[in-house]
């Protein structure tokens, strides 16, 4: 299992909440999604977490290769301060961790 977190700079009054819907939506029918979390700093709310889980980084390549995100995205890019951070975590159980 996988996390994505994409990191999102917003222009000031920007409202990225409509394209979020919709990219979730999108990801909800693709094989190996598993759900997502949206975050909002709670200091600037210019900065805006999404973190998605997927079975396996094949099933999040998949998606973030997809047409229909790279056309989403592309509403999104004018919203946007700074361009997008992508970051992909392994899932460790903790019993695997060596103390």
């Amino acid at each position: 299992m996988i996390k994505v977190i994409n990191g999102y700079k917003l222009k000031r009054g920007a409202d990225l909440q409509p394209v979020l819907l919709r990219l979730r939506e999108h990801a909800m029918s693709y094989p190996g999604y598993v759900g997502a979390e949206n975050l909002v700093s709670d200091k600037d709310p210019s900065i805006v977490a999404i973190i998605t889980t997927w079975d396996s980084v094949e099933h999040w390549r998949n998606w973030q290769e997809s047409r229909m995100r790279g056309d989403i995205m592309k509403e999104a890019e004018p919203l946007l301060e700074e361009e997008l951070r992508v970051s992909v975590y392994r899932v460790l159980s903790t019993t695997q961790w060596v103390g």
